[in-house]
């Protein structure tokens, strides 16, 4: 059996005056063309990342709309998840192969997990690397497949994608944030372009009142009266945590009380965070100024609300991005941003809007004393950065690109038709098991 997550509630009209109402009342539109619909949302774990943070909300929005949504997780042990994180490094350019043993448990947890798969739904949407492969391992047809890349696969390593190319040619549909994205020769004919969104409703992106924000970073050892600067990320070398803390010094030169605070959340599918989290505190060891936090601490979402709400800057120095939600997350609380100019930032932050890109450890260090040093310019970044997320960058909008996509899957064959056809399957096994 597949995890189930157990998810909450969620209305629509709870995201009135948050969301554009031109992007709800065409979202209860489409959602009525697939009522009843049966959705099932595929990948590796139920934390520690923007796809559960994603999943989170937008399943119970589709439970909202009249859909039958679930969100499953695939099973697999430590082995697997470090295979899968090397699989994930290499579309996105890290050198490397996987040995014969290690294709081979990668498929077997595939061939594993796919029995599972035979419930009856009208679309699967199979999340980034970890569970792949399922589809071509499927013997029935029922569902629409759709895969949902969230990384930047553009120049993926030759030798991890002619891997995984084969058993990508089952899928009915793909989604990529860019069009940059899409990895040469890719076998699937429908190609839609969704970035992702954040959710304003979700404990991380409520408004939060000042006073409460600040007790909570006072409680666990944060100096308001200290100018803060923090990065929300995975310990990733993608987002290149030593080189925040490296720029980081280069500006307390300037401003000596600066504090830095490395926020992360330690995810089951993501063996390599804890060397990444090794080094980073092995760097920063016996500097009071530093902060690393992380959730196995007992810093969650509320916590990082209030670091975005409250920091002067946040940072986001990735070196690759799929998306990168911490951007939007600082942007909706108003607080300007200097971020690597790669793969979805570069979207959120358009010339003049949000913040300040860079490409070094050096512009990093510039553009966060500028900042620093010019806060009135910095509140009217963050303040039209806030809005560009409003107007494409919240969870309705996403929700509903995602289900024009399926209305357009649907157009091939009328909803409900792959439940039937699953039962006549099951019906025929149990014949023949007779």
């Amino acid at each position: 059996m597949l995890d189930v997550v157990d998810i909450g509630d969620r209305s629509l009209e709870s995201y009135r005056g948050v969301a554009p109402d031109e992007q709800l009342d065409e979202l209860v539109r489409v959602a009525r063309n697939l009522r009843g619909a049966r959705i099932l949302h595929l990948n590796a774990t139920s934390y520690g990342g923007g796809v559960s943070e994603i999943l989170r909300s937008s399943v119970p929005l589709l439970r909202a709309l009249g859909l039958q949504a679930e969100w499953k997780i695939i099973r697999g042990d430590d082995a697997f998840f470090q295979i899968t994180k090397r699989l994930h490094n290499g579309l996105q350019g890290a050198p490397g192969e996987l040995s014969d043993t290690e294709k081979a448990l990668y498929l077997g947890n595939a061939q594993l997990n796919a029995p599972h798969l035979s419930e009856g739904y009208d679309f699967v949407i199979v999340h980034d690397p970890q569970p792949a492969a399922i589809p071509g391992l499927v013997h029935h047809r029922g569902p629409k497949w759709i895969w949902r890349c969230h990384i930047d696969t553009s120049h993926p390593n030759p030798a991890i994608w002619d891997f995984l190319l084969p058993y990508l040619g089952s899928y009915d549909a793909a989604v990529f944030t860019l069009q940059s994205f899409i990895p040469p020769r890719f076998p699937v004919r429908r190609v839609a372009l969704i970035p992702p969104a954040i959710d304003p409703l979700s404990p991380k992106n409520l408004s939060l009142p000042e006073d409460l924000a600040r007790h909570i970073l006072e409680w666990i050892g944060v100096r308001i009266s200290h100018p803060l600067v923090t990065q929300v990320s995975r310990f990733d070398k993608w987002k290149d945590p030593l080189g925040v803390v490296a720029a980081y010094r280069l500006v307390r030169q300037r401003i000596p009380r600066l504090q830095l605070a490395l926020l992360s959340s330690m995810a089951q599918d993501d063996p390599e965070a804890w060397d990444i989290y090794e080094k980073v505190r092995a760097e920063t060891a016996g500097d009071h100024l530093i902060h690393v936090f992380t959730n196995l601490v007992g810093v969650g979402n509320v916590e990082v609300n209030a670091f975005q709400s409250l920091s002067d800057v946040v940072i986001q120095k990735s070196l690759r991005e799929g998306f990168g939600l911490v951007v939007s997350e600082a942007l909706w609380k108003g607080t300007p941003v200097v971020a690597g100019r790669v793969g979805g930032i570069p979207m959120q932050m358009p010339p003049g809007i949000g913040g300040i890109l860079v490409d070094s450890v050096e512009e990093c260090a510039d553009a966060m004393f500028h900042l620093l040093r010019y806060p009135q310019q910095a509140h009217a970044l963050g303040a039209s950065g806030r809005e560009r997320v409003r107007q494409h960058f919240l969870m309705p909008r996403l929700v509903l690109d995602e289900l024009l996509l399926l209305e357009a899957l649907a157009q091939e064959r009328p909803v409900g038709e792959a439940s039937r056809e699953s039962a006549a399957e099951s019906s025929m096994a149990g014949d023949m098991g007779h």
